[in-house]
């Protein structure tokens, strides 16, 4: 995603995360609310972690059926540069023509799911990467690390290790990517701060788990 015109503090995220959790269109997080909320709902096929569906506008994905039509070989790495409220509204949004299949929030790793995985996500800026590859973006900034918490990199990971197991992808750095390098692209995320030796590792120690 382009990044935003201003970056609102850190404290103002984590008062923001609070007033999402209170709404009707997100699941809370405290376990006196639990009752009231929507499910948050597991994708079939292997140890997903909880996700939210939160639809994109069909104008921002195209319909397919994946793996049948395309071989999903990739998981790409992003960074939304955006806020995960607004990075959600910006993928209802018709007129966006883009959406990922994934969006983690910073505060508590909180998944939305915004793209069903056989669709063809509009995340990557190259068709055939698109076809062949689950986008999870990541709120926060390129230039910010504060954003990368422990929640994000530990939920994240959980999704990126199901994916793979899904899909037989190999769980490191020639399948499991960051945006800046898919071919063609003008987009440096996740930047240099994201940590793609913590990453790979939760991945791969998450795995194992699960295989025991």
């Amino acid at each position: 995603m382009e990044p935003a015109p201003h970056r609102p503090a850190r404290r103002r995220l984590l008062t923001g995360a609070a007033a999402l959790a209170a709404s009707a269109a997100l699941t809370p997080l405290t376990t006196a609310t639990a009752g009231a909320a929507p499910p948050r709902r597991t994708p079939p096929g292997g140890a997903y972690p909880p996700v939210e569906w939160v639809p994109a506008n069909k104008a921002n994905f195209t319909t397919a059926d994946r793996p049948a039509q395309y071989p999903i070989e990739t998981v790409v790495v992003h960074v939304t540069q955006e806020t995960y409220p607004d990075t959600l509204k910006l993928f209802q949004d018709p007129a966006h023509k883009a959406a990922a299949h994934y969006v983690v929030r910073s505060a508590d790793g909180y998944i939305a799911r915004c793209v069903r995985e056989r669709d063809v996500a509009w995340h990557a800026g190259n068709w055939d990467y698109n076809t062949r590859s689950i986008g999870i973006e990541h709120e926060g900034w390129i230039g910010d690390p504060a954003w990368f918490t422990d929640p994000l990199y530990e939920q994240s990971a959980l999704l990126t290790a199901a994916i793979c197991d899904r899909y037989r992808i190999p769980k490191d750095r020639e399948h499991i990517i960051g945006h800046v390098e898919v071919p063609g692209t003008d987009h440096t995320d996740p930047g240099e701060f994201w940590d793609w030796a913590r990453y790979l590792q939760l991945v791969n120690t998450v795995s194992w788990q699960h295989a025991g």
